[in-house]
């Protein structure tokens, strides 16, 4: 099997920062889930993709390289890309410190913060809106043929970056 890295997890819990970090120590194409999920628009994020349309089209540029490393969200996408990967890197942060990396990262690239965008992140522990949660990831995850990695708490991206390395270090051995 090709190496093919998911790194999923709750909005702000630093699925891309490590994703980044992973394809650039492994020198291999990195994707973001976001990329195929939502159309491009100005502002962005507004409107979502046809799930048919992103799937099919994450689908063909993850098998045009290896290894790849793809962050974010991917669930209800299929069970042939659900299933396509070496390994699964699972980050779980308290809601209190994705609320504030969040925050800031909105101000940082809007000037301006979405409330209905952060009340939807605040309550992914819970559950209580439609959309990605942790109750929904775990089942998620239980499904899924490969090794799940779980990276509890927040920590420096080189300490994730070292725990995953670790990972596909003994894996290869």
């Amino acid at each position: 099997m090709k190496t093919r890295i998911l790194i999923t997890g709750a909005s702000g819990s630093g699925t891309t920062t490590l994703g980044r970090a992973l394809a650039t120590r492994l020198r291999c194409a990195f994707y973001d889930a976001d990329d195929y999920y939502w159309l491009p628009t100005d502002p962005p994020f507004r409107c979502k993709q046809d799930p048919a349309i992103r799937a099919s089209r994450l689908l063909q540029a993850l098998q045009n390289a290896t290894p790849t490393v793809l962050a974010g969200s991917i669930l209800s996408w299929g069970v042939e890309l659900e299933d396509s990967f070496s390994l699964i890197v699972f980050l779980t942060v308290p809601a209190e410190i994705r609320v504030v990396r969040l925050r800031e990262r909105e101000i940082q690239r809007f000037g301006l913060v979405d409330p209905a965008f952060l009340a939807w992140a605040a309550q992914y522990d819970a559950g209580t809106l439609e959309g990605r949660s942790l109750s929904k990831h775990e089942a998620w995850l239980a499904k899924r043929s490969c090794p799940v990695l779980r990276i509890d708490g927040d920590m420096s991206t080189e300490c994730r970056l070292a725990q995953v390395l670790g990972v596909l270090k003994e894996s290869s051995q």
